[in-house]
C-alpha cells in the first residue's frame, strides 16, 4: 500500500544507457505456473518470497494513525501472516507515522530466520495525506537510525528512499544511503517512485536491489521500468498491486468473486506454492495466443476468476505473479481473511489464453470501467 498521490519529481537530465548485457532475473525454484517463480533473490544475496505483506493497511486513513482501536488486531494479522509463510514484510517510518514500524517489531520481534523486513525513509508526514520530500543526507541518516530503534534490529533488510528528492542531488542522497550501508545499518538499497532514467542513473551511484512503483493490471504505466528491472536482476514492488481496492471488489475478505462462484482457491498454504492440479503450463503446448478484447474490463476479469473459483482480486495478484519474475506484490490488508485470500492467489495458475485477455485489459480501463469492483481500500 502507498502513497496514493506525490508531488512530480523532475526526470533527470542525465539519460544512461541500458546495461549491454542482459542480467538473468534472481529467481529460484522455478514452480510449475507459467512464468512464474516462488522466491526471489534481493540483490543476489537475500532470498524471499513473491507474495509478501505490506503494513499500509495496518494504519488509518490517510496513513495517520491506527486503523483499529484494538491494536492486537494488526499484531494477529502480522502474525498470521509469517505463519502462513510470507517471508517480505514491507513498512515504511511515516506510516502512522512510526505506527506500522511499532507494529512490526511488536508482533514478530525476535525476528524468525529468514523473515526479511523492507522499510523507507525520505518522506515526512505531518498529518492525514500531508506529507514532504526530505532527502538530504542528515535527515535520511537519522531516519534510518529511528527505523533501527522502532524495529529494534541493528541491520534492516531493504532500505528504500521513499521518493527522491529533487531538491538534493541523486549522488548525495544514494551517498548517504551507501554509507549507512557500509556501516551495517542497511543490507540492501531500494528506490521508490522512480522512472527508467533515474533507475539507470542510480544504478551508476549504487547498488539498487529493488524498485517500488506503482504498478498493477490496469496501471502499467512503469512497464519500461519494470523492464529495465527485469534485465538487471532488479526486484520490483508494485505499490497498489490491487488498484487501491479498484481489483477487490469488496475489501476486508469480502471480495467479489467471478460469475458469482462460491468456491474459493483454497487454503493458502505456503507463500509460494502451486496451483491447481491439472494447471501446469508445462502440460501445455507454447504458442502464441491472439488476445481476444472483452466488452468490458469487468467481463475479463470476472470469467477469469469464475473459471478458477476465484475472486477477481485473487486474479489480479496471480496475474502479477505470472507477468514477470521480478515483481513481488505486497498487498495490505487489515483483515486476517483478506490476508488469507491474497496469499491463496500464490496457488493459481494462469493459461496463456487468460494472461493474453487479462494483458489488454490496462487499455481498455475507464474511469467508468469496473464500476462495481471498488469496494475498499485494501492495497
Amino acid at each position: 500500500m502507498e502513497t496514493p498521490t506525490s508531488p512530480d519529481v523532475p526526470m533527470d537530465a542525465e539519460q544512461r544507457g541500458e546495461p549491454a548485457k542482459p542480467a538473468e532475473p534472481a529467481g529460484v525454484a522455478v514452480g510449475t505456473a507459467m512464468g512464474a517463480r516462488p522466491a526471489f533473490s534481493l540483490g543476489g544475496t537475500t532470498v524471499v518470497g513473491r507474495l509478501g505483506f505490506g503494513t499500509g493497511g495496518l494504519v488509518g486513513p490517510g496513513y495517520w494513525g491506527l486503523r483499529h482501536e484494538d491494536p492486537e488486531r494488526a499484531l494477529g494479522v502480522l502474525r498470521r501472516a509469517v505463519d502462513r509463510g510470507v517471508t517480505l514484510i514491507d513498512t515504511a517510518d511515516n506510516y502512522g507515522p512510526d505506527v506500522a514500524e511499532e507494529l512490526v517489531a511488536r508482533a514478530l520481534h525476535p525476528y524468525p530466520e529468514g523473515l526479511v523486513i523492507a522499510t523507507k525513509g525520505g518522506v515526512v508526514r505531518t498529518g492525514p495525506d500531508v506529507w514532504h520530500i526530505a532527502g538530504r543526507p542528515e535527515q535520511l541518516r537519522a531516519m534510518c537510525v529511528a527505523s533501527l530503534r522502532r524495529l529494534r534490529t541493528d541491520t534492516i533488510d531493504l532500505y528504500q528512499l521513499h521518493r527522491l528528492d529533487p531538491e538534493v542531488p541523486m549522488a548525495d542522497q544514494l551517498g548517504a544511503l551507501l554509507e549507512l550501508q557500509q556501516a551495517g545499518k542497511i543490507r540492501h538499497i531500494g528506490l521508490d517512485s522512480i522512472d527508467a532514467a533515474q533507475l539507470a542513473k542510480a544504478r551508476a551511484l549504487a547498488p539498487i536491489a529493488s524498485v517500488q512503483n506503482r504498478y498493477n493490471l490496469l496501471d502499467r504505466a512503469s512497464e519500461d521500468v519494470l523492464k529495465l528491472c527485469e534485465r538487471t536482476g532488479t526486484a520490483f514492488l508494485p505499490w497498489f498491486p490491487l488498484g487501491n481496492g479498484r481489483l477487490t471488489g469488496g475489501g476486508d475478505g469480502r471480495s467479489s468473486r467471478g460469475g458469482g462462484a462460491a468456491a474459493t482457491v483454497g487454503s493458502a498454504g505456503a507463500v509460494g506454492s502451486v496451483g491447481p492440479a491439472g494447471a501446469s503450463s508445462s502440460a501445455r503446448p507454447v504458442r502464441p495466443v491472439r488476445p481476444v478484447r472483452p466488452a468490458h474490463p469487468a467481463d475479463a476479469l470476472a470469467s477469469v476468476a469464475a473459471a478458477h473459483g476465484a475472486t477477481i482480486g485473487q486474479i489480479a495478484l496471480a496475474w502479477l505473479l505470472h507477468r514477470s519474475p521480478v515483481l513481488l506484490p505486497t498487498p495490505g490488508t487489515g483483515s486476517p481473511a483478506h490476508l488469507d485470500e491474497n496469499l491463496a492467489a500464490a496457488r493459481i495458475s494462469l493459461t496463456e489464453e487468460e494472461l493474453a485477455r487479462l494483458d489488454v485489459l490496462d487499455a481498455l480501463d475507464k474511469p467508468e470501467g469496473l464500476e462495481g469492483l471498488d469496494g475498499g481500500a485494501e492495497s
